[in-house]
């Protein structure tokens, strides 16, 4: 969605509210996509601050859809957004990518919104996300969810290099 910042440029102290629907269904990270299932529609405050400065305020509330990163349940995880920009119209399109670090937000005197809040996803986006604290995981042998039951698997994995120890303390059990 792109919202026009025509009118506000055409006089100092122009004021516009904005509610503005988030239509992304979805967001790519790391290669990954992951379902967006709950948006708020994104409110914009727009300000000509004077001088042809835009002063860009606005917040939205998005969930998405993340797997746990021991069991890979999907796991609706809360974002609650909310940015502050100002932008100096007078600059050329580069200076102004430059100054909202590398991102193309504006194009002409259009805002993009998806973009803005793609941003700010990226910028709170967690490195790992758990189902809950003490979750068990997915047994490494057979794939088992162990918080459902657990396996019969012998999870007792010695490290090769550690067998010649192993086999010391066996021999003072037997004594």
């Amino acid at each position: 969605m792109r919202v026009q910042l025509a009118e506000v440029l055409f006089g100092e102290g122009r004021t516009f509210h904005y509610e503005v629907p988030l239509e992304r269904e979805s967001m790519e990270v790391r290669g990954e996509r992951f379902a967006l299932v709950k948006k708020s529609p994104v409110v914009l405050h727009i300000v000509n601050t004077g001088d042809q400065v835009v002063k860009i305020e606005g917040s939205c509330e998005v969930s998405a859809m993340i797997p746990c990163g021991r069991c890979l349940k999907e796991v609706e995880t809360p974002f609650s957004l909310s940015f502050s920009r100002e932008v100096d119209m007078k600059k050329s399109e580069q200076e102004r990518i430059q100054e909202l670090d590398g991102a193309d937000l504006i194009t002409g005197t259009e805002l993009d919104v998806e973009r803005l809040i793609s941003n700010g996803l990226l910028a709170q986006w967690p490195m790992r996300v758990l189902c809950r604290e003490d979750c068990k995981g997915l047994c490494s042998r057979c794939g088992a969810d162990l918080n459902v039951d657990p396996c019969s698997c012998d999870r007792q994995s010695l490290d090769p290099r550690m067998a010649a120890i192993s086999d010391i303390f066996s021999r003072f059990k037997e004594e």
